[in-house]
């Protein structure tokens, strides 16, 4: 007997390259699945229902289509979809990005295997503009390893867990644990694994579940909750700084909510993975550059050596010398590499 699985999409634009997800979640061959999609009132509204009644019409049991009334924000759309959505889970897929060939199928199997599962950290790969030509991959472990809920499991999922494509979560759970107390973060998913990881389990699967299209440009800034933190189509360093203030925000209110002292370790956890933190900015003129450095030490952010390392290296080779050495590290390892003391669960 299978369980259902939505595979729930948040829907802004992009548009052209919303028909080369389904296809990749239509091509599965796990049985029992839905396709969930929530479209907030983007310019390119009518090209998107398009294209989904284009696919409906050819898969009219399989996709699910809705429309907001207005722009509700990101982290409000995850929650509608949460409610739309019919499944036992839900996986949640970036519009842009991509299903892995076997993804549903590997995703149930984990969850089969191991009790009360209410979240699984997937693995990924990232991509610029042909998906057969994979940058890079995101294994967190060299093997499957099971997370018993608690404090320990909820720091190292947290940050892995940022990425949207691929992350699931038991629906039922996260529909109960809704909350409007953190949008406008970009963060939802990692308030819903944090407070699920309370009271639930997780797997890691180390097989690649989905494919994460680099390069997008960010869609979020429109929406009530997000004006003033973001900007439509621009990486601002102040866009950056925010979104880094909502993950202590989102923390801090898990700790408060949750009574879970996970703040402070969870802030020493993404000092020792800071890289992309940093890198996102790496392109600006040295001095604010550095001034974008210096704002996230003030935050904490610095309390690694790993931190100083990266801006190093990024002042001296840049984005491009920096991803190289890391690239050709996890490579060879075929997992990326524990930086200090990494809570890696139980062996599966």
């Amino acid at each position: 007997m299978t369980m259902r699985i939505s595979v729930c999409i948040p829907a802004y634009n992009r548009a052209a390259v919303l028909p080369a997800l389904l296809e990749s979640i239509l091509m599965q061959e796990y049985p029992d699945f839905e396709i969930v999609i929530c479209e907030d009132h983007s310019p390119e509204r009518q090209a998107i229902s398009d294209v989904v009644m284009r696919f409906t019409m050819a898969n009219p049991d399989r996709i699910r289509y809705f429309e907001n009334e207005k722009n509700i924000g990101f982290d409000r759309n995850l929650r509608r979809l949460i409610e739309l959505a019919q499944g036992e889970y839900i996986m949640f897929m970036g519009n842009d990005d991509l299903l892995a060939p076997g993804a549903l199928e590997c995703v149930a199997s984990a969850i089969a295997r191991h009790p009360n599962v209410g979240v699984v950290i997937r693995s990924y790969a990232s991509f610029d503009d042909d998906p057969k030509r994979i940058n890079q991959e995101f294994r967190y472990f060299e093997s499957e390893r099971f997370f018993p809920a608690g404090t320990e499991s909820i720091v190292t999922a947290y940050r892995r867990c940022v990425v949207i494509p691929g992350v699931t979560l038991q629906r039922r759970l996260a529909q109960e644990l809704a909350t409007d107390q953190v949008d406008g973060t970009l963060l939802y998913q990692v308030y819903l694994v944090a407070r699920i990881l309370s009271r639930m389990n997780a797997v890691f699967v180390p097989q690649i579940i989905a494919l994460y299209r680099n390069g997008g440009i960010p869609e979020h800034g429109n929406a009530d909750s997000e004006r003033g933190r973001f900007v439509p189509s621009v990486r601002t360093v102040e866009s950056s700084l925010h979104f880094m203030r909502g993950m202590l925000q989102v923390a801090q209110f898990v700790q408060d909510i949750d009574g879970v002292l996970v703040r402070d370790a969870i802030l020493e956890d993404i000092s020792r993975y800071s890289y992309p933190v940093l890198s996102i900015q790496a392109n600006r003129p040295v001095a604010e550059f550095l001034g974008y450095a210096r704002e996230l030490h003030h935050m904490g952010y610095g309390r690694s050596k790993f931190f100083y390392l990266y801006v190093i290296s990024l002042l001296l080779l840049g984005s491009t010398g920096s991803e190289r050495i890391i690239q050709f590290i996890k490579r060879r390892l075929g997992y990326t590499p524990a930086l200090g003391k990494v809570y890696k669960g139980r062996s599966a």
